[in-house]
């Protein structure tokens, strides 16, 4: 298209000074939208919207056992998401959460897969430590390459996470698989004393939920309320003022990676200890990934986060709903989450930035 035609298309033009109120619907508009767009999908499929809608965004809150899957499902995305947020926060893109999250799984298991008869209650939470600094020593290695040789951390920790998963299958099929197992990919089942107290009774949803939320308190703290939390921030959002002012970048990525590693392997950690029981080659289930979706969603402040993990855990569960219900398959689900990422990003944009159309800039001009 040439310049003269372009010159009559609206252009984003960025506000002054953004809305609250905006920026606290645009989630809420996000999900109306993705849920529009993915109900014209599901006719064009053949299905009936109303029967997927049905299962997906009602079924898991509509009964006190699918509730209580959602609480158990929001737990390792909350842990997540809050990690990736400050580094999102700091313009550090940590996309390799997942493979720290299986290293976290890894780190944990160990204990009980070399002491299978060790008892005590000092077992579990000792399992969560090891868990949150496997998850940090993966994601230093993402450090290492992005401060000291300026490389990409979003592919370096994409394709570590390809590397944590092949860690994962070699100690499943090799020194870590269960001699028992039937020859399934999996270890041993893990004691008792290596599991993590139910916090609701008759239910699967365990006390890391608790220090899933506790981690978001935390995280507020520090985001608002700490020097180092403000040295994040004022490096996302002007790099060259957090230089100027002698903040230091290297710094504000290792913190960055090492926060969000932390994180992803407690989480790891906490589902192996927590509704697993073992560690499996599926333990894997795209909870990095599904919480960069979570991060943003919830506007990367942790009391959004706190919310938009709930969202999205509900259609984890209303996904498996409507795989058996409404015949949905798999694919749908995860584009139904991608479309909702896209969503905001859209909404967000318009949150920041407002259309202008040429004759309306040059009559202010005049």
């Amino acid at each position: 298209m040439s310049a003269p035609a372009l010159a009559f298309l609206p252009h984003l033009v960025r506000r002054e000074r953004a809305s609250l109120t905006a920026a606290i619907l645009a989630p809420l508009a996000a999900v109306a939208v993705a849920t529009l767009l993915n109900l014209g999908l599901y006719m064009l499929m053949g299905r009936k919207p109303g029967a997927v809608i049905h299962a997906m965004l009602l079924e898991p809150f509509i009964s006190w056992s699918s509730f209580s899957e959602v609480l158990l499902k929001m737990g390792p995305l909350l842990f997540i998401a809050q990690g990736l947020a400050i580094g999102f926060r700091a313009k550090v893109f940590n996309i390799g959460a997942e493979g720290q999250f299986i290293l976290g799984a890894i780190f944990a298991s160990a204990i009980p897969i070399w002491y299978p008869q060790a008892t005590g209650s000092w077992i579990w939470p000792l399992m969560l430590i090891l868990g949150a600094i496997g998850g940090a020593l993966w994601a230093s290695l993402t450090a290492f390459w992005r401060a000291r040789l300026n490389a990409n951390e979003i592919l370096v920790s994409l394709m570590l996470s390809l590397v944590a998963a092949q860690l994962l299958y070699y100690l499943l099929l090799g020194p870590w698989k269960d001699p028992n197992g039937f020859n399934f990919p999996q270890s041993v089942m893990f004691q008792y004393d290596a599991t993590i107290p139910m916090l609701i009774p008759r239910t699967r949803v365990n006390v890391s939920l608790l220090i899933a939320l506790a981690l978001s308190i935390a995280a507020w703290v520090f985001m608002q309320k700490s020097f180092m939390g403000f040295k994040l921030q004022v490096g996302g959002l002007a790099p060259r003022a957090a230089g100027y002012a002698g903040f230091s970048e290297k710094k504000a990525i290792w913190l960055s990676l090492l926060i969000g590693g932390f994180a992803a392997g407690l989480a790891g950690a906490a589902e192996v200890a927590g509704p697993v029981g073992q560690l499996q080659r599926s333990i894997a289930t795209g909870y990095g990934y599904a919480a960069i979706i979570v991060a943003y969603l919830g506007g990367l402040h942790p009391i959004g986060i706190i919310f938009s993990s709930l969202v999205m855990a509900a259609l984890y569960i209303g996904g498996d709903n409507a795989m058996v219900s409404a015949d949905l398959p798999i694919a749908a689900v995860r584009v139904f989450q991608g479309s909702l990422l896209l969503a905001y990003l859209v909404a967000v944009a318009f949150v920041r930035y407002r259309l202008e159309w040429p004759h309306t800039s040059r009559r202010r001009t005049a």
